[in-house]
Order: structure tokens, then sequence, then C-alpha cells
């Protein structure tokens, strides 16, 4: 792989100093290859169609070409990121939506490059910034998907918590209904971070800040009867004793690794198998906002930094509240 000091950096800035998950950083990194690849002569940057690629380099920037190359190549991309100016953006926005990609992916990958140039203008890399005249695309409106009640309640009881993987896998969905929170948060909540006594969680979201969740006695049972069995395995001296969640193997648990027992569960319970670990976010939001919580406070216990992001809960709300006028009022 060829590293460009500068996307370095920039990833560092990203983990070191703004604290972004490894998982955001990661995606991060993927824009920043692919735009690489790009410029390195996949695409032409002046005319927008398949180019030649530099003499013995077939990969652009994610492969690793013969090593008399390497350094040319990186020197090459480098030059070419500074010097970028906003025609070549659109062109890339352009081959972009050739490629079929969405609108939301194309702004994703659009904010990543607006995050590198600002960092690059702020420590003097470039003299402007390309993007500062290049709007974001209109996203279309696409509501939450979440559970209704009686959905949740069956999801909540498929795990057999008379095992100890089937009592973990209960407390994970319990807290993450309970609670709000993202996945990433989950699997990184310590047993320390629980306060049965004061019914609520320390959570470390986004960018590290960390927030208190309140959490119900339900999900606070839940939590105890799988310590209980994993206090009671034979095993436990050798699990992680700071992870509040681990593996078979006694370690702390992935994301992926709650993906994939959702997964199983949603299987079991005969639900939409589309439904993901932010799916119990959403209801979680949806719910509370349903039985009387304010927007301010629904956006606290979800850890927004803006209550814009929580607003979109309200069109939720509020087209569940237009379905009950339209089917009682006599005159709708």
């Amino acid at each position: 792989m060829i590293e460009i000091p500068l996307i370095s950096e920039f990833l560092n800035y990203l983990s070191f100093e703004r604290h972004f998950s490894p998982h955001t950083a990661k995606c991060y990194a993927a824009d920043l290859k692919q735009f690489c690849g790009y410029l390195a002569g996949g695409v032409s940057m002046d005319s927008g169609q398949a180019g030649q690629t530099p003499s013995g380099y077939t990969g652009g920037y994610p492969e690793t070409p013969p090593s008399g190359t390497a350094v040319a190549v990186a020197t090459d991309l480098k030059q070419k990121l500074v010097a970028m100016d906003t025609e070549q953006i659109r062109r890339y926005l352009a081959h972009l939506g050739k490629m079929d990609y969405s609108k939301s992916t194309i702004a994703r990958k659009l904010a990543t490059l607006r995050s590198f140039y600002k960092f690059c203008l702020r420590r003097a890399y470039v003299q402007a910034n390309p993007l500062a005249s290049i709007r974001t695309p209109k996203q279309e409106k696409r509501l939450p998907k979440f559970l209704e009640m009686e959905q949740i309640t069956q999801l909540l009881q498929t795990p057999d918590d008379g095992t100890l993987l089937g009592a973990r896998d209960r407390a994970m969905l319990e807290v993450m209904y309970s609670t709000g929170i993202r996945v990433s948060e989950l699997v990184d909540l310590n047993i320390a971070d629980v306060d049965s006594l004061g019914q609520s969680l320390r959570v470390r979201g986004k960018g590290r800040k960390q927030r208190i969740a309140p959490v119900g006695p339900t999900a606070l049972a839940a939590i105890n009867k799988y310590m209980g069995l994993r206090k009671a395995d034979p095993r436990s001296a050798n699990f992680n004793q700071e992870a509040l969640f681990v593996n078979k193997h006694g370690q702390r648990l992935s994301t992926r690794s709650v993906r994939r027992k959702l997964d199983k569960y949603l299987a079991q319970a005969g639900l939409d198998p589309s439904i993901s670990p932010h799916t119990l976010r959403h209801t979680f939001a949806t719910h509370m906002l349903e039985n009387g919580a304010d927007l301010r406070s629904v956006q606290e216990l979800l850890g927004h930094q803006s209550i814009s992001t929580t607003q979109v809960y309200t069109h939720v709300t509020t087209r569940r509240l237009k379905t009950a006028y339209d089917e009682a009022h006599p005159r709708a």
C-alpha cells in the first residue's frame, strides 16, 4: 500500500485530536483511498473517462506498485491533492454519479473531502478550499425505520436467558432498547459503567464525549442475570474483567458480532431481516416521543450534538398522529 504522509497526518488528526471512532476513521480512509485511486489515473482528470495509469502501476492508491515507482506515485498524488481545484472536484462527483452511487453515499464522500481540505487549509498545505463553493447534494427524506411495541417485545423475549450467551444477548437487546445507545457505545461499555443504584449507564459517545444514560429496571435485571451466570462460569477468571459484554472466548464483543446475534434472533422471531442495531435506537427515540418525551430530552438521551438530527423522529410521530386523526375525526 502506498502511504501518503498528508493523508496519514489527517487520519491521525481524526483519531487522536478529534477522537473519531476507529470505524468512522476507517470510512474516511476508504473514501480518500478511492479519491486517490481516481487521481492516480483510473479516470482521466481531463476527460472524466478511463485513462492511463502510471507506468508499472495498475491499481491506484490502494495497491502496492513496484518498489521503484512507489515514491514517485506517492509524490505525484500529494501534488495532485494540494493542487486540487473546484472544477476537478466537480468532475470527481460527476464520476461518482456515473457509477450509480446514491445521493447519500456521494454526500458522505463529499463530506470526507470537505473535512480533509479544511484540515489542509488549517495546516497551510493548500491556499484555498476547493470545496468552498460546492453544495452537498440534496438528500431524499427517509423516515427512520422502527419497531412497533409488539415487535420489540417479541424480539426482546427471543433469546434464551437460561444460558450464559442467551442471557448476554437478552441483556444487550434490553440495554439498546432501554437507552437508545449506539451499538459502538454498547460494546464499549465496562462493568464499572453500570450504576444499578442510580439506574444509569456511563456512555462514551462520539468524540469520546461521555454522558449518563438512564436505564430501566428490566434492562438492569437482564444485566444482573447475565453477570450472575458469567461469574458462575468456571472460565470467568480468564474473561476480560473490564468489558461488560464479552464473546464466548471472554473477549470484548465486537459491533459485527452484535449484528450477527441480532440477525439470528430476527430470524427466530420472524421479523424483518433488514432490521439493524440502529433500528433499536430509532425505536427507542420514536417510542419516547410517542409517549410524551420532549424533543430536547430525547436529543440528550441519544447524545446528538444538534437537535436538527433528532427532529427526524418528529416526522414519524407526526405521521402517526395524522393517521390517527384521519381514522378518528368525522370530517377527516
